[in-house]
C-alpha cells in the first residue's frame, strides 16, 4: 500500500494524531522536557508518521478504554493499544507488534498453585477495568468473580484491602506488587498475552492495510526490538509475524 494513499486517511489534518495509552508503563516510560509521552508506543507512532512524511501529534489518554471510546470522535487517526475483540468492533487493528504476559498474583498462604485453579467458585479476582487482560477475563472467566478497579494501583489496593484470592495483571507490574507484599506469589505461565497493536477506524480500509504492512516490516527489520532495548523495558517482547 502506497504511503500516498494511506496519508489521505491517516493524516487528514496534515499531521498524524496518535492516541497513546498512558497507563501502560511498559509502552510509555516517562515524559520528555516538554511533557510529551516517551517510550516504545510513542516511538512506534513517530515511525509511522515518518513513513507517511507528516508531523506527529501525540494524543494522550489515561487508559486504553478511553482511547477506544474516542474512535469515531475525530480525536485520533491511529491508536496504539491492546488489540481485543471488543475494541475491534470499531477499530481495525494490525497484527501485534509486541506482547506482554498476563498472569495472577496470589496472597501469602494461598493454596492456589496454577492458573487453571483460579477460575473456581469462591475465588475473587481483582482486575483493572477495561485493560486488555480484563476484557479477556470478562470473556473467559466462568466460575470465579471478577472485581474491577479504575487503575492498576487501585486494583492492588482492592486485592490487599479486601483480602481477595487473586490479582490479575501484566507480569512486570505483578513483580513490583509481589515485592510490596512479602509472601505473595506470581503464578507460572500466562492466562493471555496482551497483543499491542496499531489501529485505525474501520472506515479507513486503505490506512488499515498500510498499518498492517508497516507493523510486519517493523518487526522483521528489528525496529521493535531496538525500541524495546532503547527504553530498557523488561517484560515486553516482539510479537511473532502476523
Amino acid at each position: 500500500m502506497s504511503p500516498d494513499v494511506a496519508r489521505l486517511q491517516l493524516a487528514p489534518t496534515g499531521a498524524l494524531r496518535a492516541g497513546i495509552n498512558l497507563s501502560n508503563f511498559l509502552l510509555v516510560t516517562g515524559r520528555d522536557e516538554h511533557g510529551s509521552p516517551v517510550g516504545v508506543s510513542p516511538d512506534m507512532a513517530r515511525a509511522v508518521a515518518e513513513r507517511l512524511g507528516v508531523p506527529l501529534r501525540l494524543v494522550p489518554f489515561r487508559s486504553p478504554g478511553l482511547v477506544a471510546d474516542a474512535c469515531g470522535t475525530d480525536a485520533w487517526d491511529i491508536a496504539l493499544i491492546g488489540a481485543e475483540p471488543q475494541r475491534a468492533e470499531t477499530i481495525a487493528f494490525s497484527a501485534a507488534y509486541a506482547e506482554i504476559e498476563a498472569t495472577y498474583l496470589v496472597p501469602p498462604g494461598s493454596t492456589i498453585g496454577s492458573i487453571a485453579e483460579v477460575d473456581r467458585a469462591g475465588i475473587r479476582i481483582a482486575s483493572t477495568a477495561r485493560a486488555a487482560y480484563d476484557l479477556w477475563l470478562e470473556r473467559n472467566i466462568t466460575s470465579a468473580t471478577l472485581l474491577r478497579a479504575e487503575s492498576i494501583d487501585a486494583a492492588f489496593r482492592l486485592f490487599t484491602d479486601q483480602g481477595l484470592e487473586a490479582l490479575a495483571g501484566l507480569r512486570p507490574r505483578l513483580i513490583k506488587d509481589a515485592a510490596a507484599l512479602p509472601g505473595s506469589r506470581i503464578l507460572d505461565g500466562q492466562f493471555s498475552a496482551v497483543q499491542q497493536a496499531i489501529g485505525t477506524a474501520r472506515a479507513n480500509a486503505a490506512a488499515a492495510e498500510f498499518l498492517a504492512g508497516f507493523v510486519e516490516e517493523a518487526k522483521a527489520s528489528g525496529l521493535v526490538a531496538r525500541l524495546i532495548e532503547k527504553h530498557g523495558v523488561h517484560g515486553l517482547s516482539v510479537a511473532p509475524p502476523g
